[in-house]
């Protein structure tokens, strides 16, 4: 799947579902073909679920609104670019003073229930199409409900209980109008995505099985993780652990930076990834300015110079930690291709697992998302074991993380300390691939971490407000269209 081709009915969905102001008056329905027999083939249906894939690929999805949200706005990253480029909105996103008009918050919604809108166009059609090969139907049917999944627990990470729109809306329909727009509880949401995940472990094959192209599609491994991660965020420690050891057949890479270079892509450790091409003008090559929105700027520079490492997470790393030089560029370094950065470049560190060799000031990026590794599956596992009082089970897992990076044993031991030592491990294994901020909510570490990320910019750390941070803001054109049928997250 280097290439995901979007039917032209599909991208008419983004365009109309996903960018629109007017987001009650969405016709979700109308970028349907009314006949069935234009997908009704292998390469059709296939087609249709690539479009879901494909809506990872969008600026608005998955580059600069979402760079903000998850990494800027914590305390392993800074804004970057110079003081007086503001990146739209990441100067509130990174001071923590945004607000429900914040546009990236409109984005990260918009674009995931625009691919949500994609998966169920996808599942609605399935049933109609009599010449797909049976077993692709069941597959395919599979990937769509893994990434729905997927989507809604971004969404329920974000900003809480969000509306299920299950099917396709109707248009006219007051009932489906009602659905789009009434806020389920987290609960419910979580029990939605857990049934999609169950049923996409049914559909889906084993990673081992998939050949070629086809190597970056959904497996049972992928669900079985992501099922894991959503137990994680819930509490629920054994089912963690089960589902953990469901994930089979991956094993840690030798090597930390290989997975973020072109030859890592797809390895042994990849359990879940988003693929990038690469390319010079055309969309659906590559993720929207990722890689150059992120590249040193200035003198000696080629990019934008947006979510740049901080200060406290390049101290945060121990000597010797080997995933400090696979993160962060540094101002005056050689890159492994051998491209110097200058050391007039306009900051002092830059998101290493951003770069792209081939593409490094190009807008469609090859750089990949790596979204599940079998790296966390260890340290959710252990962070299972150590909440389930099997404290003496989880160390040996964090051992295996450490001893990669080229670290000697946790000298943790009790279960504070161990609970302690598996947040840091997370933050220094998975920084800058979207999870730290979610971590810091999840964990009830927000706070303090925001108090102490200290810079010149923030002298006296940021100010988390608990009650109010834990959740984005719905979009206020979300709220105000809704005409009080979508409730507003608290102090926004």
């Amino acid at each position: 799947m280097k290439r995901l081709y979007i039917s032209l009915f599909i991208l008419s969905g983004l365009l109309v579902s996903g960018c629109s102001d007017e987001f009650l008056e969405v016709d979700q329905t109308k970028n349907i073909p009314a006949d069935p027999a234009l997908v009704d083939s292998d390469a059709g249906a296939t087609s249709m679920v690539n479009a879901v894939y494909n809506i990872f690929l969008t600026w608005d999805m998955s580059s600069f609104a979402w760079n903000g949200v998850t990494s800027i706005m914590t305390d392993d990253a800074d804004k970057g670019s110079d003081p007086g480029d503001t990146g739209t909105d990441k100067d509130v996103l990174d001071a923590l003073t945004f607000n429900s008009s914040t546009p990236s918050f409109s984005s990260i919604w918009n674009y995931n229930y625009a691919g949500i809108n994609r998966a169920n166009q996808a599942l609605a059609m399935f049933p109609k199409l009599t010449k797909v090969t049976p077993a692709l139907k069941t597959r395919l049917e599979g990937e769509a409900k893994f990434l729905r999944a997927f989507m809604y627990f971004t969404l329920v990470k974000g900003y809480g209980g969000v509306p299920i729109v299950d099917r396709l809306p109707v248009p006219g329909n007051e009932d489906d109008r009602i659905m789009q727009l009434t806020r389920k509880t987290p609960a419910e949401v979580y029990a939605f995505i857990e049934q999609d995940l169950n049923d996409a472990i049914q559909a889906l094959p084993l990673k081992s099985t998939y050949s070629g192209t086809d190597v970056s599609r959904a497996s049972k491994g992928a669900a079985y993780a992501l099922l894991a991660k959503v137990n994680l965020y819930q509490k629920n420690w054994q089912k963690v652990v089960d589902n953990c050891n469901l994930v089979t057949g991956y094993s840690l890479v030798s090597d930390y930076s290989v997975q973020y270079k072109k030859e890592g892509e797809f390895g042994q450790e990849s359990i879940f990834e988003i693929n990038g091409i690469g390319g010079t003008s055309s969309p659906g090559f590559g993720i929207g300015n990722y890689t150059v929105s992120q590249a040193p700027r200035g003198a000696g520079g080629w990019g934008w110079g947006f979510n740049t490492p901080s200060q406290g997470l390049a101290d945060a790393y121990e000597a010797g930690d080997v995933r400090r030089a696979a993160t962060i560029i540094f101002r005056g370094s050689v890159l492994y291709d051998g491209r110097e950065v200058a050391s007039t470049v306009s900051n002092p560190m830059y998101n290493y697992k951003a770069y792209s060799s081939a593409f490094y000031n190009q807008e469609f990026t090859d750089t990949n998302l790596r979204y599940l590794r079998y790296a966390e599956v260890i340290l959710m596992k252990a962070e299972a074991l150590n909440e389930l009082g099997q404290t003496s089970d989880a160390i040996p897992l964090i051992n295996q993380i450490r001893h990669r990076a080229g670290l000697g044993d946790t000298p943790a031991t009790g279960q504070s300390d161990v609970r302690k030592a598996i947040y840091k491990e997370r933050r220094l294994e998975f920084a800058f691939e979207h999870d730290r901020w979610f971590d810091l909510v999840r964990t009830g570490q927000a706070e303090a971490a925001m108090k102490a990320d200290v810079s010149p910019t923030f002298p006296n750390g940021k100010t988390f407000i608990v009650g109010k941070h834990e959740l984005f803001p719905i979009p206020a054109v979300v709220v105000q269209q809704s005409a009080g049928v979508t409730t507003q997250n608290p102090g926004y």
